[in-house]
Order: C-alpha cells, then sequence, then structure tokens
C-alpha cells in the first residue's frame, strides 16, 4: 500500500478499509444474531416437547400426569319432552395427556378442544332429554353419568399428540318447573319427616318389648310357671310382633322409588300401635 504524497492514505485504500470494517461489523452482528435466535428456537421446541430448556434457569419437571381442569363458559340447555321446558346442564372437563405436557401447553389443547367436547355432550345430553319429562332432572344426570362412565375419556388428536378428557356433569331443573314442583317437594319432605319419626317410635317400641320379654323370662325362671307372668310374657311377644312389622312396613314405604300419591306413611291405627310408653308394664 503507497501513501500519498503528503503522508496520508490514497482515497482508494480509504474506502476499502472502510469496506472491510463494514464487512467485519455485519459478520459479527449476523453470528450473534444467529446464535441468539438458535437458542430461542431451541427454547421453543423443549418449551413444546416439555423439555427442560437450556440454561441453568430451568427447572425440573411436575411428577406425574397433568390434569387440566376446565368448566363450560355456559350452561348446556337441552329440551326435555315436548319441546316446552328445558334442562340446563352444568359441564366440566377433566384434560389429560399419556405425554407429559407443561401446563400451558395442556391449556391450549383444552381451549382448543373444548368446544368439540361440549358439541358431544350436547348431542348426548339431548338424546336421552327428550324422553324424560321436565321434572326429571335427576334421570337425566344419572344416565348421562351412566353413560359417560361406560364410554371412559374422549380422546382428541392433533398430529402426533393426544390429549383425552374425562366429562362430569350436573343437571338442574328449569325455574319455571321448579316453582311448580317447589310446593309437591314441601309437602314430601314433611311426609318423609312423618315417616322418620314413626319409625324411631316402631324401634323404641321394638326395643322396649325385648327388654321386657328378658325380664319376664328372668322372673319365670324364679318364680315357676306364675300364669300371670306367662300371660304378660305373651302380650310383651305380641308387641314385639307387632313393632317389627310396623318396621318392616315402613322401610317399605321409605324405599319405594316413587310416592306419586303423597300418601301418609303406613302408620296403624292407635289401638293396633305397639306402645312406646309405660302401657308396656300392664
Amino acid at each position: 500500500m503507497t501513501d500519498a504524497p503528503d503522508g496520508r492514505p490514497r482515497p482508494a485504500d480509504q474506502w476499502r478499509q472502510r469496506g472491510i470494517r463494514g464487512l467485519t461489523i455485519t459478520r459479527d452482528v449476523s453470528v450473534g444474531a444467529w446464535r441468539w435466535w438458535a437458542r430461542t428456537w431451541d427454547r421453543l421446541v423443549a418449551a413444546l416437547q416439555d423439555e427442560a430448556p437450556v440454561g441453568a434457569g430451568a427447572g425440573p419437571s411436575p411428577s406425574g400426569p397433568l390434569v387440566e381442569q376446565r368448566s363450560a363458559p355456559w350452561q348446556i340447555v337441552v329440551p326435555a319432552q315436548g319441546y316446552v321446558y328445558s334442562f340446563h346442564i352444568r359441564a366440566t372437563f377433566a384434560w389429560s395427556s399419556t405425554v407429559s405436557l407443561r401446563s400451558e401447553v395442556l391449556s391450549w389443547y383444552a381451549d382448543y378442544f373444548m368446544p368439540q367436547a361440549i358439541q358431544r355432550l350436547t348431542r348426548l345430553a339431548a338424546d336421552a332429554a327428550r324422553e324424560l319429562a321436565p321434572h326429571r332432572a335427576a334421570d337425566l344426570e344419572k344416565h348421562l353419568q351412566q353413560a359417560l362412565a361406560e364410554q371412559g375419556p374422549w380422546c382428541y388428536q392433533r398430529g402426533d399428540l393426544e390429549v383425552s378428557c374425562a366429562p362430569d356433569v350436573a343437571v338442574r331443573l328449569d325455574e319455571q318447573i321448579r316453582r311448580a314442583i317447589q310446593p309437591q317437594i314441601n309437602r314430601l319432605i314433611k311426609l318423609e319427616c312423618r315417616l322418620e319419626e314413626h319409625l324411631q317410635q316402631a324401634r323404641y317400641a321394638e326395643e322396649l318389648s325385648r327388654r321386657w320379654v328378658v325380664i319376664l323370662d328372668e322372673h319365670l325362671a324364679v318364680a315357676g310357671g306364675d300364669p300371670d307372668l306367662a300371660s304378660a310374657r305373651q302380650h310383651m311377644l305380641s308387641r314385639q310382633r307387632d313393632a317389627i312389622r310396623w318396621i318392616d312396613e315402613l322401610l317399605d314405604e321409605r324405599r319405594r322409588p316413587q310416592r306419586g300419591q303423597f300418601e301418609s306413611p303406613n302408620v296403624p291405627p292407635q289401638q293396633n300401635r305397639p306402645a312406646t310408653g309405660g302401657d308396656l308394664r300392664s
């Protein structure tokens, strides 16, 4: 390289040096940008594959399968028999995968497949609801829970990854139906309370008469064949049998699937009911 007569570099040499410096800076910037992009890409791939990202700040992955609980963003409404009233269904979905995933990845898949799961549950509920009267919400809930248990988890696949969800449902009555049957439900509750009260009385009568039979047996063993004691013993045995029969009738009444006639509990007349008080001693 030759310099100008005044000792300064020639213009051509100046431009060549500037060009070399520019290329060097561009190369360094390009290499640095590529390294940053490579590190970012590795972290992104590791996150999608649930691998620990490269670096010192990575924590251990959670152990065991991850489950994402999601509630349907709205109530599922399906028409009841007659298509006048409806059933209202609250649904929750437990999302999981056989492959270990990070929570944000599983959450994304849950959001992605939630509309399909809701649509499938709606079809299942609608098929069953159209055959049920609008006040039979409990029957619809029982049917859906049984059908979901038989089907098992619902599986959805995107690419090579498969996730599954287990739906759970709770069925509520139409508000107009609930108001219409409220008086009948209140009456049933009162009848149930009366039945429970009579059942306690019957059990108490059976227990009391049984104890008296034991006491009379002890006195008969000491006094011999006392006719009065023997008659009292037979009377207590008869009362005990009446109490046992009353208990059986009340339990049969309770086990009835429906008491559509709202009849009173099966209470024997006062003269035939087992005594529960002091008249057992007479």
